[in-house]
């Protein structure tokens, strides 16, 4: 793409947004487009640790629910809640400082982690990730400001050979999924380098490409959302007793979940018991 000599003056414009950090420009791009990238500040060193605690829960959970039944429910290269098997790399990277700090740009008012999984493209294989959809599934509406936001983190590189993101720059403002003509043609594939957060409106139609090389592409897919939706998997519920400050427990849903009897939703709304 031809970026040279783009125009930087201009006349009959009456407002205009200003960003002057990267975080500002990457909130307005997924405003604006449904998808930015940003860096999740890890060292290399970091890095490996996420790497090395991926691989071991990715064995044994496929060792605990066992291979033919996850492959049998297309669910074998997907990890549901890593955060709540114990270790606490998954914990750390759902509650990194930079994708926070975004997240609270782009969801007005409180948000929750509302899932988090582990994802394996495989190589030369297609899997359930690889074909359209939004991460509200099903839905077919749009709204002035994201009700929820994707945080896909890159545990290795993403590149157009090992099956990078694809996405449809914008598809978060369309209610109706585009035709397929129009797929083709504006479809676009987000390489991203490993300890990256790839950000995208969960209104944003994108699919994961196929893997040519030989070796496994992994991420850690997030979705924050209002806390009106409710969690994939009862995070609270299935936590480890992780020392978490008053802003992590909300962030995790401790504060949202939900009243199991009228007394219950009075003792929330008073903390008197009724």
């Amino acid at each position: 793409m031809i970026t040279d000599n783009i125009p930087s003056e201009s006349y009959g414009v009456l407002q205009q947004n200003l960003s002057d950090t990267v975080f500002g420009e990457a909130a307005e791009q997924v405003r604006n487009i449904g998808y930015a990238t940003i860096d999740s500040g890890y060292t290399a060193s970091e890095l490996q640790s996420i790497s090395e605690e991926f691989s071991c829960t990715q064995e044994r959970y496929v060792e605990r629910y066992s291979e033919i039944k996850l492959r049998s429910i297309n669910e074998l290269h997907t990890i549901r809640s890593p955060l709540t098997h114990g270790g606490l790399e998954f914990l750390r990277i759902a509650l990194n400082e930079n994708l926070l700090m975004m997240l609270k740009k782009l969801i007005s008012g409180k948000f929750i982690l509302n899932q988090q999984n582990g994802v394996v493209n495989p190589p030369q294989e297609n899997y359930n990730q690889g074909a359209w959809h939004r991460d509200l599934p099903y839905q077919h509406f749009i709204s002035t400001t994201p009700l929820a936001i994707n945080a896909l983190f890159c545990v290795d590189n993403f590149t157009f050979e090992n099956g990078a993101t694809f996405v449809l720059p914008a598809s978060h403002k369309l209610e109706a999924f585009p035709s397929d003509n129009y797929v083709q043609k504006n479809a676009i594939q987000v390489e991203a380098k490993a300890g990256s957060f790839i950000l995208l409106d969960c209104m944003l139609f994108h699919a994961g490409g196929f893997n040519k090389t030989h070796s496994e592409r992994r991420a850690v897919n997030h979705v924050y959302s209002i806390p009106y939706f409710k969690q994939q998997i009862n995070i609270p519920m299935n936590m480890k007793p992780f020392s978490l400050s008053d802003e992590e427990r909300d962030v995790l849903g401790f504060n949202y979940v939900e009243p199991t009897s009228i007394a219950d939703y009075l003792l929330k709304q008073t903390g008197e018991k009724c």
